[in-house]
């Protein structure tokens, strides 16, 4: 019997990430010395503090079910130290906790958007976006984030694609892949056609806590007229290294989260309750590993951008947050996915900027989610392929 698939999962392709990053391994196991500066996770261990909270709650016997929407204690905490930061006033019933992240950006497209609806969403961009609004059933419409603009959006483009058909636009800042901030006034900007076409935003901000130079990440949930229309993603893996104890949460208006809290009852239950105690750890204990850890990631940025700008055919601007640098590569006179393959036959795994969506088109990703003594050598090769050619 020959099987067919819903039309839904038509064109649904795995992250380019973890798709490089087995090649990468397969690389390894015949002997050859890879760096790796493909996969957007920390390398820095969990907290101890963390660590010990989960480890207690398990023994504890907390690991049985709890509420789809997360325990009341975590949303509470999650509610104050998230309002605190971007200086609004968050209620618990606002907030559903999920595991991971990502059941916080499928769940509420799920939620708002119908088919033949339009999402908008950054381009380059995380490649979830695009595969979850074709999930939905509605139409893709990228918007273009312009090196020129520092990565921000080209106002004059959004204008054109966001219309009364437009039922959600999504956001990044700081952003994967680029690094990019999406300034106070183009926030604004956005926020002005939000209500004028009468449509959402959901907020990815996971990577807030991450920024450098003093610079603060603004949110556009705080401008006027916004907190009715938008949701507000972010999570724990980046920003206190907790990439497998899966803990993401989303804030926005009660009758939505009420809502998506059925779709996480009906889609996963409830995500694991001693995660959930380490979630609450995590913000209300010491933030000097998070400080440490931003220190880090900065001076590793000035690191690797110093070193990309010094190598041939590459030019490389500083990102303002995240932990992912985005040169541009066309001087080299190579395709971004020629290149990427080349760095890898070099011994450094880097992803070529289409796999981030058709703006892409001449960069490469790399994370500096390694060590500054690798990000050294992965130069070194880097600057050998590139001589080679």
């Amino acid at each position: 019997m020959s099987v067919g698939f819903a039309h839904r999962i038509d064109g649904l392709q795995p992250e380019g990430a973890y798709q490089v990053l087995a090649r990468a391994q397969e690389l390894e196991a015949h002997g050859k010395d890879i760096i790796h500066l493909e996969i957007g996770e920390p390398d820095f261990s969990t907290p101890a503090n963390i660590g010990q909270a989960a480890a207690r709650a398990i023994a504890e016997g907390k690991t049985r079910y709890n509420p789809s929407a997360g325990i009341r204690k975590l949303r509470e905490v999650i509610a104050e130290d998230a309002g605190r930061r971007r200086g609004l006033a968050f209620r618990p019933e606002q907030v559903v906790v999920s595991p991971g992240a990502k059941p916080n950006l499928f769940f509420p497209a799920l939620a708002l958007v119908n088919p033949e609806e339009e999402v908008v969403y950054p381009d380059p961009g995380y490649p979830t976006y695009e595969a979850m609004i074709r999930v939905t059933g509605a139409i893709a419409r990228p918007m273009p984030l312009l090196e020129s603009n520092g990565f921000s959006i080209d106002r004059d483009a959004l204008a054109r694609v966001v219309n009364a058909r437009t039922r959600l636009i999504i956001l990044n800042s700081p952003g994967n892949p680029t690094g990019g901030v999406i300034p106070q006034a183009d926030l604004e900007f956005i926020a002005e056609l939000a209500q004028r076409n009468d449509c959402w935003v959901l907020a990815d901000e996971i990577y807030s806590r991450i920024t450098f130079d003093g610079l603060h990440a603004p949110t556009i949930a705080s401008v006027p007229g916004m907190s009715e229309r938008t949701i507000v993603l972010d999570g724990y893996s980046k920003t206190y290294a907790m990439t497998g104890l899966r803990l993401g949460y989303g804030i926005m208006p009660v009758p939505l989260a009420e809502r998506v809290s059925l779709l996480l009852n009906h889609g996963v239950g409830c995500t694991a309750h001693f995660t959930q105690i380490a979630g609450i750890e995590a913000l209300t204990g010491p933030q000097d590993a998070v400080d440490a850890m931003v220190a880090e990631y900065q001076a590793r940025r000035d690191r690797i951008v110093d070193g990309l700008n010094r190598l041939r055919g590459l030019r490389c601007s500083k990102p303002q947050g995240a932990f992912y640098v985005f040169p541009n590569i066309e001087a080299t006179g190579l395709s971004c996915e020629t290149f990427a393959a080349r760095m890898l036959e070099g011994g450094v795994a880097l992803l070529p900027g289409t796999a981030f969506g058709h703006y892409g088109v001449g960069y490469v990703r790399l994370a500096f989610t390694n060590s500054a003594k690798n990000i050294d050598r992965a130069l070194e090769r880097m600057d050998a392929v590139l001589r080679s050619l």
